[in-house]
């Protein structure tokens, strides 16, 4: 009997040391995120402005202000995998006391906050049931000062074999890119032979793809692009754009030998400079083009025998049933046909990046400088810096049917990954009708 009992306390024990001990291993299993608000929070509800446009949040800065009540601040990430969060705070009190409430994956905390140095303010553990974007949001309920909080981070704690995807860092003012969301882009492949000197395309942007901000931008070449924007609640645009040869982001600076010169516009066409992205010769023209309707862009790109290179748009006119011509320029220290084609999907407005946007490009063809026509059905989808580093996960691209389709913003999860390549069925049948030397503008 006293050998049982010594054998049970000894087995007792063992069993106490081995679940102090992997008790401890679990411990030691938790990683710790610090999600910054400056990259990753929206202002997404607020009485000051309408719903989804034109509002701010977040911002380049490290922290984000809740003044109002009537505003919620939703901060933004992705887990690759399901598992068990434990979510906190960082965040610098007002002056006297406040009540913040948050709500994330249908569980809503409250937490009480004194003034006071920054602080890690614990909220809960919530389950995410499946890979793919959270949000969390955040608004004010009670406050005796100016403001119910400045929040510096969400920190989320989980199992270090779960990842997380959110905007890291604001080197090179990541925040603000991150914030506009992931750029994906499609890549052309041109037909192998003769220079090509035209590229025809269509856009068709479905409707609600187009929140403030949006470039869907259809002929891309290596010294510009060419496409159409929303701008504002009343304001669209068809944008057409050259590179100087002198890189800079202030034309400024650019020597008159090589600045972009406009040689013609059409009707109600502004032209002038642009800056910030590289720098260069810009035209726009306002024009309602409408979501659900088909888009047709040609531009026109060769040298003019003198060192320079000339760069031509045309935007069709479906009630005209004509080509209005958009701009034309010539970019000097430069001796070459169209290289590069390609088109793009971008927000501009970092406000909005929380918004979703889509468009469907099809009817691709090339023509070369002996006239002959080519059909483009070959692309690669690539994206910017920020889709490359994983910072953003809402980045979509590929081929449907006739047609390729971009899509980004609105935290969905379906990735596509990049750099993959995709072919879309044949349009024979609507290969383009075009009597170049009718076009406005037009020079042989």
């Amino acid at each position: 009997m006293r050998r049982f009992i010594r054998m049970t306390t000894r087995s007792s024990c063992l069993r106490a040391t081995l679940f102090l001990l992997f008790t401890g291993l679990a411990a030691a299993e938790l990683k710790t995120w610090d999600i910054p608000m400056g990259g990753n929070s929206y202002l997404t509800k607020s009485s000051a402005e309408p719903s989804g446009r034109g509002r701010r949040g977040g911002g380049n800065g490290n922290s984000s202000r809740l003044d109002n009540s009537d505003q919620v601040q939703s901060v933004f990430f992705r887990i690759d995998r399901p598992g068990e969060l434990e979510l906190s705070l960082k965040t610098k009190p007002p002056a006297g006391e406040s009540k913040l409430r948050a709500t994330i994956a249908g569980k809503t905390f409250d937490v009480d906050l004194k003034g006071g140095e920054t602080t890690e303010v614990p909220l809960g553990k919530v389950t995410a049931k499946e890979a793919g974007y959270l949000r969390l949001d955040l608004q004010g309920l009670k406050k005796s000062g100016d403001a119910f909080a400045e929040i510096e981070a969400v920190t989320v704690k989980a199992p270090d074999t779960v990842a997380l995807n959110y905007v890291k860092d604001n080197e090179g003012n990541r925040f603000y890119w991150g914030r506009r969301g992931p750029s994906v882009h499609l890549g052309y492949t041109l037909p192998k032979g003769d220079p090509v000197e035209w590229f025809y395309n269509e856009i068709t942007v479905p409707e609600g793809s187009d929140p403030i901000g949006s470039y869907f931008m259809s002929n891309g070449f290596g010294e510009g692009y060419f496409g159409m924007q929303v701008n504002s609640d009343t304001e669209r645009r068809i944008l057409f754009s050259v590179w100087s040869p002198f890189t800079t982001d202030n034309p400024k600076e650019i020597p008159e030998d090589h600045k972009i010169a406009l040689l013609k516009k059409g009707e109600g066409v502004h032209g002038g400079e642009f800056g910030g992205e590289g720098s260069g010769g810009q035209s726009y023209w306002n024009y309602p083009w409408k979501a659900g309707e088909t888009c047709r862009f040609l531009n026109r790109v060769h040298p003019d025998g003198q060192g320079s290179t000339v760069y031509t748009a045309w935007f069709y006119l479906p009630g005209k049933k004509d080509w209005k011509l958009i701009a034309s320029f010539k970019r000097p220290k430069t001796d070459k046909h169209l290289t590069g084609a390609h088109s793009f999907l971008e927000n501009f407005s970092d406000r909005n990046g929380y918004l979703g946007r889509g468009a469907l490009y099809g009817n691709q063809w090339a023509c070369d400088v002996k006239g002959q026509w080519h059909e483009v059905t070959e692309a690669r989808f690539t994206g910017d810096d920020i889709a490359n580093r994983g910072f953003r996960m809402d980045r979509s691209g590929g081929s449907k049917g006739k047609e390729f389709f971009l899509r980004n913003g609105g935290f969905f999860e379906e990735p596509v990954k990049l750099n993959s390549t995709f072919k879309r069925d044949s349009t024979s049948a609507k290969k383009p009708t075009i009597d170049f030397k009718k076009l406005e503008g037009y020079e042989g």
